[in-house]
């Protein structure tokens, strides 16, 4: 069967085996542990679809412009859902495919989009209603479908995804999942105090470097062969230049096509000398600035030649916050200032704008 047919047959799926379901074995969790917390957020999220579903019981016997209001002030405050299922499925889903468990991958993500289109389309068409017979059509071809299809996930994800993750995966990939969560955030709770005491301290006990290995470059989020790394960066659609922490021009990117001039004859030489005389002055002062941890980047942009240029300078430190260089990222963002409305991967295949 395709994703898309068992799509289909998701929710009837769950409602088929739910009281079997019910009966699986609850593992004793530990409240760092993110299925606790995955969990905790669902109690929050559940307080929400219970608020909604007490307005729509009531709807039609409240005033329209009153209904609206709580349920335009509901939708808004449920918008947090999206940081949950993105750490989901930007943490959970890629360990399980690790262990060759591909179908919240490939189902689960598809019932979250589906989530996701409803709730902007709530959003965007709660403005439009101004009577009893647009409110009522809003509530059964929107808010309705919404909240069944959330606590519908929420079946889903405590009766299948998290007990089979706790099944698969080790405690090392929990580690790995917990100290990656904060990158994308928690949705209606406070990280607890002991989780974040505990990933502060494996932040700090683990020292991530970069090695070279067989010809790689094995970086914590990856590896990549020399070849491969030189093209990546020639292939940005910036230019980067790195100066070291004695302000000496180590490396810029070779792309094909330049906004300013560099040579190779470049490295080596100090940064102030690749300036003017006149502006040595302020690169000194930015320089010293990051240096002394003062300061963590410079922005400025200019019009040259009927483009506007955007150039950003970075303090570049290690894990212990020590000074290691500055890089310079220069950009060409003419054609993205003119940018409106969306354009989305899935308008590639179709071709429009």
């Amino acid at each position: 069967m395709s994703p898309d047919e068992i799509k289909k047959f998701c929710n009837v799926h769950a409602l088929l085996f739910t009281s079997s379901l019910a009966k699986d074995v609850a593992q004793e969790e530990n409240p760092s542990h993110p299925v606790y917390l995955f969990k905790l957020e669902n109690r929050e999220i559940e307080k929400l679809t219970a608020h909604i579903k007490e307005w729509v019981a009531k709807a039609g016997e409240t005033d329209v412009d009153t209904v609206k209001a709580k349920m335009k002030e509901l939708l808004l405050k449920l918008r947090d859902i999206e940081r949950h299922y993105t750490r989901k499925e930007q943490l959970l889903f890629p360990y399980l495919e690790k262990y060759g468990f591909m179908g919240p991958s490939k189902v689960m993500w598809g019932k979250d989009n589906e989530i996701r289109d409803l709730y902007k389309h709530g959003v965007a068409e709660i403005e439009n209603v101004r009577d009893r017979k647009a409110l009522e059509n809003f509530i059964d071809t929107i808010i309705s479908p919404l909240v069944e299809e959330v606590d519908g996930m929420i079946f889903k994800e405590e009766n299948i995804l998290f007990p089979t993750s706790l099944e698969k995966l080790s405690m090392d990939d929990w580690v790995d999942i917990l100290k990656e969560s904060d990158q994308v955030g928690y949705a209606f709770i406070e990280q607890p105090a002991e989780t974040s005491h505990l990933v502060e301290n494996l932040k700090r006990s683990v020292i991530e470097e970069a090695v070279w290995k067989e010809n790689a470059v094995v970086l914590p989020s990856g590896v990549l062969f020399l070849s491969q790394l030189m093209h990546i960066m020639n292939s940005l659609p910036v230019e980067l230049t790195f100066i070291d922490q004695d302000d000496t021009v180590r490396y810029f990117t070779e792309n094909r096509e330049r906004i300013f001039v560099r040579t190779r004859s470049v490295i080596g030489r100090k940064v102030q000398n690749c300036h003017p005389p006149q502006s040595v002055d302020r690169v000194e002062h930015i320089l010293k600035a990051f240096k002394e941890g003062s300061r963590d980047r410079a922005d400025f942009w200019i019009n040259l030649q009927g483009r506007f240029i955007y150039i950003v300078f970075f303090a570049v430190r290690d894990q212990s916050g020590n000074y290691l260089g500055t890089l310079e990222v220069t950009q060409d963002i003419t054609e993205l200032r003119a940018l409106k409305g969306e354009r989305r991967l899935i308008d590639e295949e179709t071709g429009s704008e």
